[in-house]
């Protein structure tokens, strides 16, 4: 008997320690999905209303009976992000022509069938190949021929259907000139959260040399090449800003300062693979049982210094000037230091040097100056 109540009571134990456990990982799931659902209910609405208006104008205007492509091509043409929408939008009209001219004829000529269907959809994906389309295009091209063969078998109604097509077009151009602010603003928090995350790990890197914690310096290694992910978040969202500040007349006054995050992300991604570099070479240090001056840890948290610095710059301009000096010194300090003795130590320094020169160009500064600012060491060793 005891086994059987220690067991059971093992279970309520269990059972008292799980369900707090999967209340909490409950609630985080629905707040994720509600971030989510956030995050695109501009996105939502503007292609519901989009939608709504090209039917409307399309049946109530036009005269159309059934307009069936004019909503759906307003869809699909907001379905893609703001810098591909023009030719999207194109490529649907087109693809649409094509297609619907193909089935047309087919339709005349040979009437509805099987063989008809198969002959239809190749020749139409086949001319829009032929006449440079992209996937869309020919995709669009089969659809609407197999559509007209089946659905809508009347040569008469082909035009209206193209028609409803570039008023579809039309619509989702008019509804992507009014942009979310979320576009303008996304790409410079990114850009922060890349270089407070590479703040982090230059910290994390010199903690790991200083104690020669072998875990640390193995996370941070983690960590730096899951780095490129945000980089790559990073890299969308200002090539979206910059499409959106270009197409909407209403955020044009924006261009400059996402223009200036568009500019960040080159000299980042400079500075994001020469700090992998960095910390797999303080890693490989420490398992080795390498030697590292004391003073590169110090070297490092001054870097990290630097780098929030450059982040706070991004909101507080005048961080700006602080951020180039702080690195203008170390660039300076760099070249000071004797040679290190160990391939560990050459290396580590060394990125710390191509480190401070892409991080003083996401200051403004140019590549040359930057160089002048980490001058060359004594015996001649310049990594850049």
């Amino acid at each position: 008997m005891d086994p059987v109540r220690l067991t059971l009571e093992q279970l309520r134990e269990l059972r008292d320690d799980i369900a707090p456990q999967a209340a909490r990982r409950s609630r985080a799931s629905v707040r994720r999905r509600v971030d989510r659902w956030r995050d695109r209910a501009f996105f939502i609405a503007q292609c519901a209303l989009a939608a709504g208006v090209a039917w409307g104008l399309a049946r109530y205007v036009v005269g159309h009976k059934v307009p069936f492509f004019a909503p759906v091509a307003a869809m699909i043409c907001l379905g893609f992000s703001f810098g591909q929408r023009l030719r999207r939008v194109a490529e649907v009209m087109v693809g649409v022509a094509v297609g619907v001219g193909v089935g047309d004829l087919f339709v005349k000529m040979f009437g509805t069938g099987v063989p008809q269907i198969v002959f239809v959809v190749a020749l139409a994906m086949s001319v829009a190949v032929l006449l440079g389309a992209g996937t869309l295009m020919v995709t669009q091209a089969g659809v609407q021929a197999a559509m007209v063969t089946t659905l809508l078998p009347d040569p008469g109604a082909g035009f209206s259907r193209w028609l409803d097509a570039a008023l579809g077009g039309a619509v989702a151009l008019a509804a992507a000139t009014i942009a979310p602010a979320a576009a303008i603003r996304r790409p410079r928090q990114q850009a922060s959260a890349v270089l407070n995350e590479l703040a982090a790990l230059l910290v994390e890197t010199a903690d790991g040399l200083r104690t020669h914690d072998e875990a640390a310096l193995t996370d941070a290694l983690r960590r730096a090449r899951a780095s490129e992910g945000l980089l790559g978040d990073l890299r969308s969202g200002a090539a979206e800003g910059v499409a959106v500040v270009r197409m909407s007349p209403f955020r044009r006054r924006h261009r400059g300062r996402v223009q200036e995050i568009a500019d960040l992300v080159v000299p980042l991604d400079r500075a994001i693979r020469n700090l992998r570099v960095l910390v797999r070479r303080a890693a490989v240090s420490v398992w080795r049982g390498e030697v590292i001056p004391p003073e590169y840890p110090q070297l490092l948290e001054r870097l990290a210094d630097g780098t929030r610095l450059i982040a706070e710059s991004l909101f507080e301009p005048a961080a700006d000037v602080a951020a180039h000096r702080v690195l203008g010194e170390l660039g300076r300090r760099t070249a000071d230091l004797p040679t290190p003795a160990g391939l560990s130590a050459v290396v580590v320094l060394g990125q710390i040097r191509s480190t401070i020169v892409d991080l003083l160009e996401l200051t403004g500064t140019t590549y040359e100056e930057a160089r002048e600012l980490v001058p060359l060491r004594p015996d001649g060793l310049d990594e850049k």
